[in-house]
């Protein structure tokens, strides 16, 4: 799966994997080009996967690794190939859709030009009719054309409608594509992209609207020893672990996020300091509570800590800006021992 060669990517069997992936590249005479070092290491990564099949097929078929096999290779294997693949579907699908939605009003339109037409002929015959048979035969036209532009519009509502349910599943689906590439797969938190996205909104936000907007980053300590210790399977654990006590502590409006490997961040719109002070100590807390265990063996692993630093934003500030304060109170907690929460405000001017 693409969340265990990620995994492995994060300990300490990932140097070994990159000599693999360049040893075998070398030997296959492929260039160690990003995109193809990407694709060799998902597919070292994954040796029983279909990329890896494919490209040991190619291998001892003796094809080339030409730029254009490898952009296949990736929009077919790769998660971010995968994701460009339904964002395109979903692209040709809307297409299809608005082409019938404009069908169906030219439809319409021509329909009640043709209908108006046969008003006016109507009205031209009745003022020269000149006896009851002849407004007969006028009415009988009329009906029928009526009868006509009804089953017509008929006709036409139930291709909007269909039209309709079909963009609403394609909005649906778009959202779903969406949310997928805003999270993160282990943890299911937002993901980098996502956090950057909101904390740059929330800023804009916070300048225009006014309000008080904090920003706390916060780092599992000595994360990178556990992980060597005890593999990166477990180390995912812990990840998750330490993710879902965030998630819990961030209700909506707050926002959590997995910053990036070990490290994971919250924004807390309308809040104070004091009220985000106490809300990450309590995290802390809760997190240190638990004396965790492997699921493999149920080893005993101890206690995981986090420490946090949080950042109130000053007006004008940017979010680059905001998010390097916060990061100085995190280290501050760091270097104070860890465990720990710190205010960037209450930091010594130095820091």
């Amino acid at each position: 799966m693409t969340v265990k060669v990620e995994s492995t990517l994060r300990g300490p069997q990932a140097y070994g994997l990159a000599r693999k992936v360049v040893d075998r590249m070398e030997a296959a005479g492929v260039w160690p080009t990003p995109l193809n070092f990407e694709l060799w290491t998902y597919a070292l990564g994954q040796p029983d996967g279909a990329l890896a099949g494919e490209i040991q097929r190619m291998t001892e078929a003796g094809e080339p690794f030409t730029e254009a096999v490898t952009d296949a290779l990736a929009a077919q294997h790769l998660p971010r190939g995968r994701l460009t693949d339904q964002i395109r579907d979903a692209g040709q699908v809307l297409d299809r859709e608005l082409s019938s939605v404009s069908s169906v009003i030219a439809e319409a339109q021509k329909s009640q030009a043709a209908y108006g037409q046969t008003l006016e002929q109507a009205a031209t015959s009745i003022g020269a009719a000149e006896d009851g048979e002849g407004l007969q035969t006028i009415v009988s036209d009329l009906t029928t054309a009526t009868r006509q532009a009804q089953h017509e519009t008929e006709s036409l509502e139930k291709k909007l409608e269909a039209s309709t349910q079909e963009i609403v599943r394609l909005r649906e689906h778009l959202e779903l594509v969406r949310r997928d590439a805003m999270t993160d797969a282990l943890t299911e938190l937002a993901n980098r992209k996502a956090f950057d996205e909101h904390l740059a909104a929330a800023c804009d936000h916070a300048e225009t609207e006014g309000g008080a907007l904090t920003l706390a980053v916060l780092d599992i300590d000595h994360f990178k020893r556990f992980n060597d210790t005890w593999g990166h399977q477990t180390g995912d654990q812990v990840l998750r672990y330490v993710a879902s006590v965030l998630g819990r502590a961030a209700a909506n409006p707050r926002f959590a996020a997995r910053f990036g490997g070990e490290e994971f961040a919250i924004v807390f719109p309308y809040e104070s300091a004091a009220m985000v002070e106490a809300a990450l100590e309590s995290v802390r807390r809760e997190i240190a509570s638990r004396s965790l265990r492997r699921r493999s063996t149920d080893d005993d692993l101890g206690a995981v800590t986090v420490s946090a630093g949080f950042a109130v934003r000053r007006r004008g500030e940017s979010a680059s800006a905001f998010l390097e304060r916060a990061d100085a109170a995190l280290y501050a907690s760091k270097r104070g021992g860890r465990n720990r929460v710190s205010c960037a405000e209450r930091l010594p001017k130095a820091a």
